[in-house]
């Protein structure tokens, strides 16, 4: 199928490294024709209060503003861009993305720890030959570090471990000295998070180990230039590669064949991870793989534009899991999309707003799952902190103050917590979402009667046939009581 895009770009704003790829895809395969790299160093510009530093912003947006030249001319809508593990972190990440996107051109999004794990994962899958046996996946990134078993395309089990080379090396190498204290207890530490998933990844098993980005990328070109390895990683070879470690003693001193000089000072981090990770999991070897979560992105982005999108599998696992009344849902789903489509060109709504909002009809029990009292707080709090593949963390909270304020005291606190560009739209959206579940509430199969919705800024009319709400006194007593919790919203509610 051919995409709508002669081509389509992917943006990782990593806590080391910004990265962006521009590829074509033709004939069914992604030809990468740009890539462009800038050291940020993201993750090191963090204060003690977690806020990136006035330096590390303007270091950024100095960056995403050279990339934005690249991307100006590709249209919304063929670009992915995300942040991870130090934008995760960050408390002021809100305000500089902002930024961010007016330098880019692009939206950000931030994306979870195990989401970033399943997209490195398609990256890599997409990158290397199929098989038919289980693969472990391993990423050593500036912040966090994902392990990933998988089979083919599809991931079975993904972590994302609080730890990565730049946070290990402001946090055991900052002086510069590599020592064997220093490298021992970075492994320990490294050692220390490996024990949530050891025993259970152990058991589960793999076939072939994969390593993926510039940490183990580097440390596999190491290895074959100093003859420790032939491409591949072993232990043989990253004992040798530690002992040459401590023999040089200092980060200024790594010259090896094969390392990048700014490298350099997150490099025995890297190993010191990577060896804690060979020793735990029981490694013999590693093969590396050039994708990861850039390739991850675009073959992501493919699939979205080609109408595969990974978020409607998880709305409808998240559906089953929770056993709702899919019929009922379906019903609010519907409802909700004949209003959206009225008063979409007049509120300014899009058609990435009209899915949020299925998914929203879609998801608005789930609370129910915990209990029914407060079942739209509950409903709130899962979409939150649920992993939901697919999804940044902006959309899962996007999509939980929707469901939060789909009934009873229309929510303040909720929607001044988003971003300051997507509040109206969202407020909008949860008033269509309310209509349509308060003209459902009686659960009733049969169909609704024709309606006509009309909107002039905050005021909204409802028309329905001659005489209907007089045949249904119960929609018209909810009706009443919706128009009281929408005033206090600021919204006007007309019903006739």
């Amino acid at each position: 199928m051919p995409s709508p895009f002669d081509y389509i770009a992917a943006v990782d704003l990593g806590s080391n490294s910004f990265h962006m790829i521009i590829a074509r895809f033709e004939d069914g395969q992604l030809d990468v024709v740009d890539r462009l790299r800038e050291q940020v160093q993201l993750g090191a510009g963090l204060d003690r209060y977690k806020r990136l530093t006035p330096e590390t912003r303007q270091r950024a947006l100095e960056c995403l503003g050279r990339f934005g030249q690249r991307l100006r001319d590709l249209p919304q809508g063929s670009v992915r861009a995300v942040g991870t593990n130090t934008l995760r972190m960050a408390r002021n990440s809100d305000t500089f993305l902002l930024e961010a996107e007016r330098a880019l051109g692009h939206p950000i999004e931030i994306i979870a720890g195990r989401e970033e794990a399943r997209l490195i994962y398609l990256g890599v899958a997409g990158s290397i030959a199929d098989d038919r046996g289980q693969r472990l996946v391993i990423d050593i990134g500036g912040g966090s570090t994902e392990y990933i078993i998988g089979m083919r395309s599809e991931p079975f089990y993904r972590e994302s471990l609080f730890m990565g080379c730049v946070s290990f090396a402001k946090r055991f190498f900052a002086k510069g000295r590599i020592t064997r204290a220093a490298l021992n207890r970075a492994e320990i530490a490294a050692r220390q998070e490996l024990q949530t998933i050891e025993t259970f990844y152990r058991q589960v098993g793999w076939a072939q180990a994969i390593g993926a980005s510039g940490t183990i990328l580097a440390i596999a070109r190491v290895l074959q230039a100093n003859g420790w390895g032939d491409g591949t990683i072993t232990r043989a070879g990253l004992d040798s590669l530690r002992a040459a470690l401590l023999a040089k003693g200092q980060v200024e001193k790594l010259d090896f064949e094969g390392l990048r000089r700014d490298r350099a000072p997150i490099f025995p981090s890297g190993v010191a991870i990577l060896s804690a990770s060979f020793d735990m999991l029981q490694i013999e070897r590693m093969q590396v793989s050039d994708g990861a979560l850039r390739e991850g992105l675009l073959y992501e982005l493919l699939g979205r534009i080609h109408h595969e999108d990974v978020r409607e599998k998880t709305v409808a696992v998240l559906v089953e899991r929770s056993r709702l009344d899919t019929s009922h849902a379906e019903r609010v789903a519907a409802t909700a999309a004949m209003l959206f489509t009225q008063v979409a060109a007049g509120w300014g709504l899009d058609a990435e707003d009209g899915q949020l909002l299925q998914w929203a009809a879609r998801l608005h029990e789930v609370g129910l799952s915990v209990a029914h009292n407060q079942f739209h707080r509950h409903g709130a709090y899962i979409l939150t902190h649920a992993d939901l593949a697919g999804f940044s963390r902006q959309d899962q909270q996007l999509l939980a103050t929707l469901v939060r304020g789909h009934r009873r005291k229309f929510p303040g606190v909720e929607f001044r917590r988003l971003p300051a560009d997507r509040r109206l739209s969202a407020r909008r959206l949860a008033l269509l979402l309310r209509l349509a579940a308060l003209l459902n509430r009686g659960r009733s199969s049969q169909p609704l009667p024709p309606l006509e919705v009309t909107e002039v800024d905050d005021v909204v009319q409802l028309r329905f046939p001659e005489r209907w709400l007089d045949d249904h006194p119960l929609t018209r007593a909810d009706l009443d009581e919706e128009r009281r919790y929408l005033k206090r919203a600021g919204f006007t509610l007309v019903s006739a």
